[in-house]
């Protein structure tokens, strides 16, 4: 069975951002992801895209439960709770989960709507700015 974020069986965590055309936009989640594989050694923790990019949130879930993953985060690398996230990411996990009734998908907050992002982001900011 895969190994989970948390050290059992059957995780994986999903990083889910927007997409683009540029494919050098996808650098910084690139990074997330990698940053994450040295912190949790043997995680499985795949990026989906929205649109323009691949692969799609559902093929990415598709080929995380064909290879036994029982339980799915996503975690949307969103700023804000916008019309994405509320209209479009609800229809799409709701197809999913019709198409994957076995998977139990987990779903965070947009990450801009973290306490420790928004802290982190103000602290970059001041630091930038003080002289």
């Amino acid at each position: 069975m895969a190994k989970s974020l948390s050290g059992s069986t059957s995780t994986a965590l999903i990083l889910f951002a927007h997409g683009s055309r540029d494919p050098e936009w996808a650098q910084p989640f690139r990074r997330i992801q990698a940053a994450m594989r040295i912190r949790r050694p043997g995680a499985t923790v795949k990026l989906a895209f929205l649109e323009m990019m691949k692969p799609t949130l559902d093929a990415a879930v598709s080929e995380l439960a064909a290879c036994g993953h029982a339980r799915i985060t996503v975690a949307p690398l969103f700023m804000a709770q916008g019309a994405h996230l509320k209209n479009d990411l609800a229809r799409i996990l709701g197809a999913i989960r019709a198409d994957h009734p076995q998977i139990e998908i987990a779903l965070l907050p947009a990450i801009g709507e973290t306490e420790a992002i928004t802290n982190a982001i103000a602290d970059w900011l001041v630091a930038s700015t003080t002289s």
